[in-house]
């Protein structure tokens, strides 16, 4: 048998509203309420540092395991900064995206380690879904962006990267 407190009511059935204030002095919000909701408002998310993903064709490694599974962390100041030093960078610009990967991507299958020299003997088409998928996880550390419609003016959002990951 279930026990209910008195007044509650039973399963299945709607819950009364709470009683009115007895006067004005209960009605206005205390400071405790108001600084918790406000607090619960402004509250900072936890930020995502880590994203998934997974190659379109994959990395294949000297003994011919393909690696297709990987992590890529947010960038930082320094990961950006850094590759302008290096000499192979200053040489051919374009190399800039291989050594920056080599900086942010954490994991790829089960390479104990991934740096630029794992990054350069990536297929063109992985390593056009990684500066991609960069581009997109270090924007706004997400894939949308919110609009507004042009005739309606209702917002919604939009995905910047097509229907999966790495696409356009």
């Amino acid at each position: 048998m279930r026990r209910t407190a008195a007044g509650a009511p039973e399963a299945g059935t709607a819950a009364a509203a709470p009683p009115a204030p007895q006067n004005a002095a209960a009605e206005a919000e205390s400071p405790l309420t108001s600084s918790v909701a406000a607090r619960a408002e402004t509250a900072p998310r936890a930020l995502r540092t880590e994203f998934p993903f997974q190659l379109p064709r994959g990395y294949v490694d000297e003994a011919g395991t393909v690696h297709r599974d990987g992590v890529m962390r947010l960038s930082t100041a320094r990961d950006e900064l850094v590759p302008l030093r290096d000499v192979r960078v200053q040489e051919n610009p374009a190399y800039l995206s291989v050594v920056l990967l080599g900086r942010v991507i954490t994991r790829l299958g089960t390479l104990p380690s991934v740096h630029d020299g794992t990054v350069e003997h990536m297929f063109a088409s992985d390593l056009a879904f990684l500066q991609d998928f960069y581009r997109q996880i270090n924007a706004e550390g997400h894939t949308r962006a919110a609009v507004e419609c042009p005739h309606c003016s209702e917002p919604f959002e939009v995905e910047l990267g097509g229907s999966r990951l790495g696409e356009s």
